[in-house]
């Protein structure tokens, strides 16, 4: 269990780290006021890989820091709040429905990790506009940004918001799929409940 808490701390920093260069770093494409990057693929990943609360927390960190060093200092809050959500998200769909890290057979491993993604940025899809709608209405009231916070709220469905969603989704299953025989083979898959230790997964995955 030692080693378990060991390398899943040692992998949300690594996760914190990505999550901050896929967001800060990489390229991004603004469309309709909304900044398609990379960032919540590792939020997904963390936590495809750690569980809920260390992935989710991992990609918080990482994102609020990239709001906070990219002069989105207001936003950071926010940012912190949705991105632990869509990691609780992944990790409770992923290890508590899915139960990820008991399964062998490498579709019902596909099937499970698409679906905890899915789950977790579908999630956010709605939340973080509905949070902002609040955050603008009742926090810090602005009416402006409320209105335009309730306006992405209802076209939650906009080709900017979709993309996102299915690049991070597409990106998080990939590298979890193709990480996750790599780590098991190498004795570095952390389990997400800390029942067993690293590499006590079967040698079927």
């Amino acid at each position: 269990m030692k080693k378990n808490q060991i390398v899943k701390i040692s992998y949300a920093g690594l996760m914190a780290a990505l999550s901050y260069v896929g967001y800060a770093v990489f390229p991004a494409i603004n469309a309709s006021g909304t900044k398609v990057h990379i960032g919540n693929a590792f939020v997904v990943l963390g936590a495809l890989l750690l569980g809920g609360p260390y992935g989710g927390l991992a990609g918080a960190i990482g994102l609020t820091f990239a709001d906070l060093l990219g002069g989105y200092a207001a936003s950071a809050p926010r940012t912190f709040i949705c991105k632990l959500l869509i990691g609780l998200i992944v990790g409770l769909v992923a290890h508590k429905i899915g139960h990820i890290n008991d399964e062998h057979k490498k579709p019902q491993i596909l099937k499970w990790s698409v679906i905890a993604a899915v789950a977790g940025l579908a999630f956010n899809c709605v939340f973080e506009p509905a949070l902002k709608y609040v955050w603008f209405t009742i926090l810090t009231p602005n009416a402006e940004k409320a209105a335009s916070a309730i306006a992405a709220l209802l076209a939650v469905t906009t080709y900017a918001t979709i993309i996102n969603a299915v690049i991070n989704s597409v990106i998080a299953v990939l590298l979890y799929n193709a990480l996750r025989p790599v780590l098991t083979r190498a004795d570095m898959l952390p389990f997400a409940d800390d029942r067993q230790e690293p590499g006590e997964l079967h040698s079927a995955v």
